[in-house]
């Protein structure tokens, strides 16, 4: 931490329980002032209790624009400006591309990539005016790769890195900067929280068994959120932070192995990739 970032202002979506409660934690014992936001501000009264003058809260709905915006103008006349936005709210659709229907891949779609894209394109304005800033995506593991029966979560998730990977390099010569987070599966309310699709019997095989070890992992995943929050705000605070960071020992050994069978497969069919070439 230097004289620069020390106290900063932290605007974070969906605080009232997992990352964003832990992350308001975090902010708060790096001395920071934070506005924690959720639908129904009334869950957060016990953060704003424990943090005092450096914590505030507000009502926000990423999928409602003038709540967004409302929120935006409240964290600048309680503390003057934002210095980090933590895109955190989200939601989980389980089932089959099959199972699902298209209201619920729009509703998923709205909530993780629509409203993190529109939280981001709030604040965007002020931070390149102020020649500084830091737009933190709470991504997945799942942005990443996929799994059966999550296509839904998977598509909107991947379309939030491709949005955030695109403007980490438009705003990095203004001086803001985006870190994309990837967690491993952590022991929060997110999993018992997944809304899930009837189910097709002929998936049983595929997004069956994804759905089956989704409720066995619920209460045993490996991570704990506050170590989490804690690693995020010393990667925002380092001297060289990443674009990504990966979150628990399942991400780092699941992106490893994945990435190395991409590349495995890009050798195999090198030959023919590159025969298209104009002669």
């Amino acid at each position: 931490m230097t004289d620069e970032t020390q106290g900063q202002v932290w605007l974070i979506t969906g605080c009232s329980t997992g990352f964003g409660r832990e992350l308001v934690l975090a902010a708060l014992a790096g001395g920071h002032r934070v506005m924690a936001t959720a639908r129904r501000p009334e869950t957060l009264a016990d953060l704003a209790e424990f943090g005092g003058d450096r914590v505030s809260t507000t009502a926000l709905d990423v999928t409602d624009p003038a709540s967004i915006q409302a929120a935006v103008k409240t964290t600048l006349a309680t503390f003057g400006r934002i210095d980090v936005v933590v895109n955190n709210a989200g939601s989980m659709l389980l089932g089959a591309v099959e199972e699902f229907t298209m209201a619920e891949l729009r509703s998923q779609m709205e909530v993780v990539f629509f409203g993190a894209a529109e939280v981001t394109k709030a604040v965007v304005p002020l931070m390149r005016d102020q020649g500084s800033g830091t737009i933190v995506q709470m991504s997945s593991l799942g942005g990443l790769m996929t799994y059966p029966g999550y296509g839904a979560y998977h598509s909107a998730k991947w379309a939030l890195e491709g949005l955030s990977e695109t403007l980490a390099a438009e705003l990095a010569p203004l001086g803001v900067r985006v870190l994309i987070v990837e967690p491993g599966a952590f022991r929060t309310e997110f999993n018992r929280n997944i809304n899930k699709t009837n189910e097709i019997a002929a998936y049983h095989e595929s997004s069956g068994v994804t759905r089956n070890l989704t409720d066995q992992l619920l209460d045993a995943e490996p991570n704990d959120p506050a170590k989490g929050a804690a690693a995020i705000v010393k990667a925002l605070y380092s001297k060289n932070p990443p674009l990504r960071l990966v979150l628990g020992n399942d991400g780092v050994d699941q992106v490893r192995a994945h990435h190395e069978f991409f590349l495995a497969q890009v050798a195999d069919w090198e030959a023919l990739s590159r025969s298209t070439a104009m002669s």
